[in-house]
């Protein structure tokens, strides 16, 4: 998968000034070659050393050409703005752009590289170059690097890792998680409140397991795997010593673990996003109720929902527990178990009945349903199964298919009792639109 250059994104024309502000490591080469390139490819690691070089020959007024590049590197001006995404993603440039006297300009700002002890200490990276060439020679390169060693441009536009990897084929441009609280927010953090708020219910001291070092651990193994919250709950549970410590290498272990388990032992690999595919899902606008419906209930946490069908009261104790002992034994993701709260809700007067609800859930898993668009669709798909096997059952005929895109089970609530406008005065802006929202979406206004 090949990033897919916009026209006029980059062009042959466009200046370019290279800055290096900092020594390099006396072994950089090494490091370069060794640890960085199995992840980078040598497309990328040939432009950082062909920018190094030309630090001290350029002219400091004026700017090179991408032009000059393509000669030297002989590769097509696209793949050489993907191998500058690659450099830039994985820690080794900074790029700045601005507009000087109707040219555009591009700072290149690059960045030291680890040296071998420092990539071996960092999680992620470490954790990527081992997945990458095996444990033999990861093994090998470790022991070999064991020797301690001596240590105005314009708009910052550089691209950081999840704007231009992933590590699944179906990796969402923003990662929505599992459990009480959006787990991943839209800039790649993690909400760790979610998490103090999970320990703290098993009494475990949360001071012991949320450290600096092992936030970072947290956040780098998440991006890493892709994984979801209530998995990164699981992987942590498993990683406990008996002092109630993280235990980081059985943690990382156990994050390998859960994304083999649910991408079919397939080997971890660094999959470039297509601009094309980040742009769509950025520019495209739902045209119907059903796409924002959707939209909602891939966004959306599965508390959240329960609070906004409930004109913005709190989500029960017992409904959390039951949500998050579901998602847990039955691996939903948190939109498909949005669609499943609101299915149930439907069909049982707006009660979560625990029987119920784990009966479809199990059958749901089974599925290996992933998006609120394929859980939607299924359900519709098992109503309409179900009408037509009843009529069959009355030994007649009756229609259960419809061109309405609005699935049957959603029209269920339309007899409910309508919120009195004094029950949803506290709500915010947010929880009125999502409540309006599933409430025509329900009636089949």
């Amino acid at each position: 998968m090949k990033i897919v250059m916009r026209i006029g994104q980059l062009l042959p024309v466009d200046g370019y000034f290279v800055r290096l502000q900092e020594a390099l490591p006396e072994n950089f080469l090494q490091s370069l070659t060794h640890l960085y390139q199995p992840l980078i490819g040598p497309e990328a690691l040939m432009l950082y050393q062909t920018l190094i070089n030309e630090v001290p020959l350029q002219e400091e007024s004026t700017p090179q050409t991408h032009h000059t590049l393509m000669n030297y590197l002989m590769l097509p001006l696209d793949q050489i703005y993907e191998a500058r995404r690659k450099l830039e993603a994985i820690g080794l440039l900074r790029t700045y752009k601005k507009q000087d006297d109707g040219m555009t300009i591009y700072t290149y700002d690059l960045q030291s590289p680890y040296d071998p002890n420092s990539f071996f200490e960092d999680a992620m990276f470490s954790s990527l170059l081992y997945h990458y060439i095996g444990s033999q020679k990861f093994d090998r390169l470790k022991d070999f690097f064991t020797v301690e060693v001596q240590p105005e441009v314009g708009e910052n536009i550089t691209a950081d890792f999840q704007e231009v990897f992933q590590t699944t084929e179906t990796a969402s441009l923003v990662q929505v998680a599992a459990g009480e609280e959006v787990m991943v927010e839209e800039d790649g953090t993690v909400d760790f409140e979610w998490l103090e708020h999970m320990l703290k219910q098993r009494m475990i001291p949360v001071h012991r397991i949320l450290t600096k070092d092992n936030r970072k651990l947290i956040t780098q193994m998440l991006v890493l795997y892709d994984l979801e919250s209530f998995e990164i709950d699981k992987a942590i549970i498993w990683s406990l010593t008996e002092e109630n410590h993280l235990d980081r290498e059985e943690f990382k272990q156990a994050c390998h673990d859960i994304y083999r388990a649910k991408n079919d032992n397939k080997p971890i690999r660094l999959i470039p996003k297509t601009e094309t595919s980040i742009n769509q899902q950025t520019d495209k606008k739902p045209l119907t109720r059903e796409e924002l419906l959707i939209q909602e209930l891939e966004t959306i946490s599965p508390k959240q929902l329960l609070e906004d069908l409930s004109s913005g009261n709190f989500a029960s104790e017992q409904d959390m527990k039951l949500i998050s002992d579901v998602m847990t034994t039955q691996g939903l993701p948190a939109p498909v178990m949005n669609v499943l709260i609101h299915y149930v809700l439907l069909q049982t007067n707006m009660k979560l009945s625990r029987a119920y609800i784990e009966k479809i859930a199990s059958h749901w898993s089974r599925a290996k349903l992933k998006t609120a668009k394929e859980a939607m669709n299924f359900a519709k798909q098992e109503r309409a199964n179900y009408e037509k096997a009843k009529a069959r059952r009355k030994g007649g005929y009756q229609k259960v298919a419809s061109k309405d895109i609005i699935p049957d089970w959603y029209k269920a609530g339309k007899h409910k009792e309508k919120p009195k406008e004094s029950q949803s005065i506290d709500m915010n802006e947010e929880q009125r639109k999502v409540a309006q929202l599933l409430k025509q979406f329900s009636e089949g206004n």
